[in-house]
């Protein structure tokens, strides 16, 4: 056997390539730290979010294709019924005009039956008995007897069933009439309630606003006499007003009037401020007197509160400078204790140095190497 070298199938090769990409993707996705612990793929979310649109956008468009679709196929079906209308018109046109050329009834084989042979329209030319053989007989023996007759007893017949059917059509007619008749009386009966239903309806509501005009003018008339009895209570006020204030001692300046006792009133004060005219001159030598007591009073008091003022900023000289001793020392033993502090933070720190050296030469000696952790999640699977 001879070894033929075969064409490589290349949709086999395409599909190992697919899943070793979409292996690899994978692997990115899933090894990726960041992705891992936050515990959400953005790029996958925003990839659904674009196809979810994208669906929508197709399915949108899909829709609107459908619908002109639809409504392209409404307008062909009407089109073509219209067009089938036409034709079927344009049919029987032809149908009725071929019909009334080429099949007319005095042209048929039994004109002779149906039309009287007097009257009746000529089918063929007078042919001459002799000229005629035994095949060629036009009239047979016994043919016509009683035609009359038949043709009286027909007609009768006739005028009979028309006679039927006019008094038929008479008696629907009259029935139609009756009807009718009885309909448009139950129609003016309703017109009529609806009329002396409407004359109600007017009557009430006319009586409601000829109601209703009598309160509003009761209304208005018992307003009028309100706002005339406040008018003659405010003018009568006025009046009294005015009187009292000619008669009063405000316009009559009596300086008499200005003064209360004060066993009537004693929380009032003793003068009336709306009626005083001015002070007396004692009275104006007593406010002298009473204001030059307040003015040695307030050099007095400005003195003592200046001695105050002195005393008080010497005990807070003092005290500025016994808190900044404190300060000092309390700066001093900080010093001291942030020494101590240094110290022993260098003996935890040679001890934690000689600790990490036992563990690292002593105690952990095999350490694992780099092949021992790639083993690990080498596959997303």
């Amino acid at each position: 056997m001879y070894k033929v070298d075969l064409p490589v199938d290349e949709s086999v090769r395409q599909a190992v390539e697919r899943r070793r990409a979409a292996e690899a993707e994978r692997k990115s996705r899933i090894f990726n730290t960041r992705t891992r612990v936050i515990g959400v793929d953005l790029r996958a979310l925003h990839k659904q979010q674009e196809d979810k649109q994208e669906r929508k956008e197709m399915e949108k468009q899909r829709d609107v294709s459908y619908d002109l679709l639809r409504l392209s196929l409404d307008e062909m079906a009407m089109q073509q019924k219209k067009e089938e209308d036409e034709v079927r018109g344009e049919l029987a046109r032809d149908l009725v005009q071929f019909r009334a050329i080429h099949q007319r009834a005095e042209d048929s084989r039994d004109a002779d039956i149906n039309y009287d042979r007097k009257g009746a329209p000529t089918t063929c030319e007078s042919v001459p008995d002799s000229a005629l053989g035994p095949a060629s007989m036009q009239v047979f023996l016994g043919e016509g007897i009683k035609e009359d007759e038949k043709k009286r007893s027909q007609m009768e017949l006739n005028e009979k069933n028309l006679r039927a059917q006019k008094e038929e059509r008479e008696q629907r007619v009259r029935e139609e009439k009756k009807r009718e008749l009885l309909t448009s009386r139950v129609l003016v009966e309703k017109d009529l309630r609806a009329v002396q239903l409407n004359a109600l309806e007017e009557e009430c509501k006319r009586e409601a606003r000829v109601a209703l005009s009598h309160y509003n003018q009761a209304q208005a008339e018992e307003r009028m006499e309100r706002e005339q009895q406040e008018r003659m209570r405010r003018e009568g006020e006025e009046l009294a007003e005015l009187r009292y204030m000619v008669t009063s001692d405000l316009l009559t300046e009596r300086p008499e009037a200005a003064a209360r006792t004060t066993e009537s009133l004693p929380n009032a004060p003793r003068v009336l401020t709306d009626r005083w005219k001015g002070m007396s001159p004692q009275q104006i030598s007593d406010v002298h007197r009473k204001r030059e007591e307040q003015c040695f009073e307030k050099e007095r008091l400005r003195e003592t509160k200046k001695r105050r003022e002195l005393a008080w900023d010497y005990h807070l000289t003092e005290q500025s400078r016994q808190q900044e001793r404190d300060e000092r020392k309390d700066m001093e033993l900080q010093r001291e204790r942030r020494i101590q502090l240094d110290k022993y933070n260098q003996q935890l720190a040679r001890e934690q140095q000689a600790h990490q050296q036992f563990l690292d030469k002593q105690l952990y000696t095999n350490r694992p190497s780099v092949q021992y952790f790639t083993q690990f999640s080498t596959s997303s699977r």
